[in-house]
């Protein structure tokens, strides 16, 4: 990476730090933004419920039960505004951790369908990955970042929207 590239990346308003997608390609800063977060999951949303309407995406007895499963976890681990924007950054960081482990965990018992729209959630909100809730000297941080009380609302409100798919597209 040049040190041009770092140098934006230290100082730009770095939300994640991606590194590079695949091997090959330019060796630069990927950042992810939180309104992105919610775009994309927006924009997911909106295609498996198009996808389901346009019955291209015919949901299986085992599908429904898993997206039940899915939106009972996150919703256990993401809870209403009020009550999570009381929380310590730690915990919300936490909780927001926990809705990735559902993700993933759901994401490797699927196949198909379902699992692409797991799978892009999980990308969606991978700029959690890249967040500390506790201090830490930058250059031994690994990579990570604080985020903003701003950046936990936006990622917790991305969660929302998925609880909403999840529990719609169950009863379609």
């Amino acid at each position: 990476m040049t040190s041009e590239v770092k140098q934006q990346a230290k100082s730009s308003d770095v939300l994640g730090w991606c590194g590079p997608r695949r091997p090959g390609l330019l060796d630069t800063v990927t950042t992810v933004s939180h309104m992105d977060m919610q775009t994309t999951i927006t924009g997911l949303a909106e295609e498996a419920e198009r996808q389901i309407r346009d019955r291209v995406w015919e949901l299986t007895p085992d599908d429904r039960g898993l997206a039940v499963q899915v939106e009972a976890g996150l919703r256990e681990a993401v809870g209403p505004p009020d009550a999570q924007e009381v929380l310590p950054e730690k915990d919300r960081l936490e909780h927001l951790r926990e809705v990735l482990a559902v993700l993933a965990i759901a994401l490797a018992s699927t196949h198909g369908r379902l699992a692409w729209f797991l799978s892009g959630a999980i990308t969606a909100l991978e700029p959690v990955l890249h967040w500390r809730a506790l201090p830490a000297a930058d250059e031994h941080a690994f990579g990570t970042v604080p985020p903003t009380p701003e950046h936990y609302t936006e990622a917790e409100d991305a969660v929302r929207r998925l609880q909403t798919t999840l529990a719609r597209i169950t009863v379609s």
